[in-house]
């Protein structure tokens, strides 16, 4: 099927972009808001799982996307600190969620909720931080990669 020419002028394009843009982060960001809130207010883990999966695909297609171009973040660098920051974020909310979660089931059994909320933020930051910082790596050799493909008139 041949594509259909776009009815849009340049500057309607970028706009249309841009809407699309903060829609895509808009739905991410809302369904992990979505799942926190249920969490915190002690639905069955069972029952996110539409959610889950939507935003599993929504996180695996951006990333896939961006890695394909050799793309990390607009502001971020994949650095050492910015994987430690990232990654202490993820480790506090996780750490969070698994406090809140086990003590909603055991209410009488405050020190072994922290315990695990401990653990929980621990293992989100160990797994976290080898992601990011395996990924910053891998980004670095497409990103020299993409620009060894480069036509040596599109390099300045």
């Amino acid at each position: 099927m041949k594509r259909n020419k776009s009815n849009l002028d340049e500057r309607q394009e970028q706009t249309l972009l841009r809407i699309e843009h903060n829609g895509c982060w808009l739905a991410y960001w809302g369904l992990l808001a979505v799942m926190i809130i249920q969490i915190i207010l002690g639905v069955d883990l069972e029952n996110l799982a539409g959610e889950q999966i939507v935003f599993m695909l929504l996180a695996l297609y951006i990333s896939a996307g961006c890695w394909k171009h050799g793309i990390w973040d607009r502001r971020l660098k994949p650095d050492l600190l910015s994987n430690t920051v990232i990654s202490l974020i993820a480790a506090f909310i996780t750490g969070m969620l698994g406090f809140i979660h086990t003590a909603r089931e055991y209410p009488d059994k405050i020190f072994g909720s922290i315990a695990v909320g401990i653990v929980y933020a621990i293992m989100a930051f160990a797994v976290g931080f080898v992601l990011l910082q395996f990924s910053a790596q891998l980004l670095k050799k497409k990103q020299s990669k993409l620009e060894e493909e480069l036509p040596e008139d599109e390099e300045e």
